[in-house]
C-alpha cells in the first residue's frame, strides 16, 4: 500500500474555511519555499484548523462562566441533586466556520461540568454539552446555588493550526527521538510513521513553522482540533477491552497489548474530534470534551464524552 494512502485521515480532510481561501494561502506560501506540490498536499491531510478563545478584548463569540440561556422551562443541568457549573458557551453563528468540522450552523452550544466530581467519578455523569438552536425561547437560567456559577468572561476566537501529536516538533518531537532508536526498538506503527515522515514528508521542519506562523495562537482554551491523547488512550482502552469480552476479536497477549493499542489510538485519531478543550496547566482541573465526527455533523452534542484532569507539579 502507497505510504500515503497508509496515512491518509479518512475523518475530517483540509482545512478550508468557508468564504476565506486558507488552504489556497497555505500552499501558495509553501511552494514559495520551494515545497513539491505533492508533499503540500500530504502534509494537509494531517494539518487541522482550530478555534482557540480567549479573553482578549475582540468581538466576542461567546463567554467563559456566568448565567446559561436555557430553552424555557428547562432545568440547570445536574448529576442528581448537583448542579453542574457552566464552564464555557459559544455562539455557534459567529464562530469561523471550518470545513470538515461541522458545529452547527447557528445556535448556542454550552458546556457544564463539575471539574473535581468529574476527574474523581471519571463516569462522565458530571459533564454535559447541551445545544440550544436559533429560534428556540430561551432565559436567563436562576442558578441552583452561588457555588455552580463561575465568573462571568466574554470571549473571541482566534485561528490556530494543530497537528497529530506524532507529527508535532517541540519537547514532543516523535521523529527526533524515534531516529536515535534502532528499528528493532520501534513498534510497527512507529517504523510506518517514521518511514512515512522520512521518505514523503522530507520538508516536515519547513511546513510546521509555516502553519505555525501562519495561524499562531495561545488560546488556553481551544474549539475543534485533535482530541486529547490521554482521552483517545482512554477510549482506545476501552473499546480493545470492550471487543475483547464481546468476543469480536482474540484475546490480547500483554506482551502485545501496547503496539495493539497504539494501532487503535491511531485509527481513532481519526473517528474523534476535540469539541472543547482546556490546555493543561499545573494545579488546576482542565475538562476536554471529544465527539465522533458524526454525532457532531447530526448535532448529537449529548453523546461528547469529557474528561477532567488534575495535573500536580
Amino acid at each position: 500500500m502507497p505510504t500515503n494512502t497508509l496515512m491518509a485521515q479518512p475523518g475530517w480532510k483540509g482545512f478550508i474555511f468557508s468564504g476565506m481561501d486558507h488552504q489556497g494561502e497555505f500552499r501558495r506560501a509553501a511552494f514559495e519555499l520551494g515545497i513539491p506540490g505533492e508533499e503540500i498536499s500530504r502534509f494537509s491531510q494531517h494539518l487541522r484548523l482550530s478555534i482557540g478563545l480567549s479573553v482578549s478584548g475582540g468581538p466576542p463569540v461567546g463567554q467563559f462562566g456566568g448565567l446559561p440561556r436555557l430553552p424555557v422551562g428547562m432545568k440547570w443541568p445536574s448529576a442528581g441533586d448537583i448542579p453542574l457549573p457552566l464552564l464555557l458557551s459559544v455562539d455557534c453563528g459567529v464562530l469561523p466556520r471550518v470545513e470538515g468540522f461541522d458545529l452547527p450552523a447557528d445556535g448556542t452550544l454550552l458546556f457544564f461540568v463539575n471539574q473535581e466530581r468529574d476527574h474523581e467519578d471519571g463516569s462522565g455523569r458530571y459533564a454535559r454539552v447541551v445545544y440550544v438552536p436559533d429560534g428556540t425561547e430561551t432565559a436567563v437560567a436562576e442558578a441552583p446555588s452561588s457555588t455552580c456559577v463561575r465568573e462571568q468572561l466574554d470571549v473571541s476566537a482566534e485561528l490556530r493550526a494543530e497537528l497529530p501529536l506524532w507529527l508535532q516538533e517541540g519537547d514532543e518531537d516523535w521523529h527526533e527521538f524515534w531516529e536515535d532508536l534502532d528499528g528493532e526498538d520501534m513498534s510497527p506503527l512507529q517504523q510506518r510513521l517514521f518511514r512515512y515522515m522520512e521518505r514523503d514528508l522530507p520538508h516536515l521542519d519547513e511546513l510546521r513553522a509555516l502553519a505555525r506562523d501562519l495561524w499562531p495562537s495561545g488560546a488556553g482554551v481551544v474549539i475543534g482540533g485533535y482530541a486529547d491523547d490521554e482521552v483517545i488512550n482512554s477510549i482506545a482502552e476501552q473499546t480493545l477491552a470492550g471487543r475483547e469480552k464481546a468476543g469480536e476479536i482474540p484475546a490480547i497477549p500483554i506482551a502485545k497489548w501496547h503496539s495493539r493499542l497504539e494501532e487503535e489510538k491511531h485509527r481513532l485519531t481519526s473517528e474523534w474530534i476535540s469539541l472543547a478543550s482546556e490546555a493543561r496547566v499545573y494545579e488546576e482541573y482542565c475538562t476536554s470534551f471529544v465527539i465522533r465526527h458524526g454525532e457532531l455533523a447530526a448535532a448529537q452534542v449529548d453523546k461528547a464524552l469529557a474528561m477532567t484532569s488534575f495535573e500536580a507539579p
